[in-house]
């Protein structure tokens, strides 16, 4: 904003000298920016690692993983991210399984915010984040909606796991009405 300094100065005089004034429109300027950026940056992500009370998090993680016994056997050792959009949208875990070799145990997004992009955003960040990742696997059941969205981040069957649910699950498991069985392995390279 340009000012006239007649103008200036009739302003300055009227709200208690030029320091005044000064504060008050660099108080404003402020307040300015802060509604701009935060309508400017309302559609942005926030992906953050999580390090401490991973456990806090457990519910949405359960949602893909429905036995928290097994959750607890990958939580401790693998990284947490957790998506940010206005609220927790989407979280992750990843575990190194070897030089270069790294599986994603967990992904979960809500069940309202699901196809809105924010589980491939979370497999987009690992890719670029871990650019030490040669291979990364996943394993999921054997159900369509599962392998399409695998397959649409660039993920390829790589084997199976013949009665993983059966043997490893206390209760047996449904997905899309049908009860898992096998585990499906997906590799994705670099």
């Amino acid at each position: 904003m340009a000012w006239d300094y007649a103008e200036l100065s009739k302003m300055a005089k009227a709200n208690g000298g030029p320091e005044k004034l000064a504060k008050q429109e660099l108080i404003q300027g402020i307040k300015d920016y802060d509604a701009a950026h935060a309508e400017a940056h309302s559609d942005i992500i926030n992906i953050r690692k999580i390090t401490d009370n991973k456990k806090e998090y457990i519910d949405l993680l359960l949602l893909a993983d429905e036995q928290e016994d097994m959750i607890d056997k990958y939580l401790e050792r693998g990284e947490m991210f957790v998506l940010d959009d206005n609220g927790i949208k989407a979280e992750c875990v990843i575990t190194q399984e070897g030089y270069g070799v790294y599986e994603l145990k967990n992904i979960a997004v809500l069940p309202d915010c699901q196809r809105k992009g924010y589980g491939k955003s979370l497999i987009e960040f690992l890719f670029t984040s871990y650019t030490d990742c040669s291979t990364m696997l996943v394993g999921t059941g054997d159900v369509p909606s599962a392998l399409t969205f695998y397959t649409k981040c660039g993920f390829t069957e790589s084997h199976r796991i013949k009665n993983f649910f059966i043997d490893n699950y206390d209760h047996p498991m449904f997905e899309e009405g049908k009860q898992l069985v096998d585990m499906v392995y997906l590799k994705w390279e670099r």
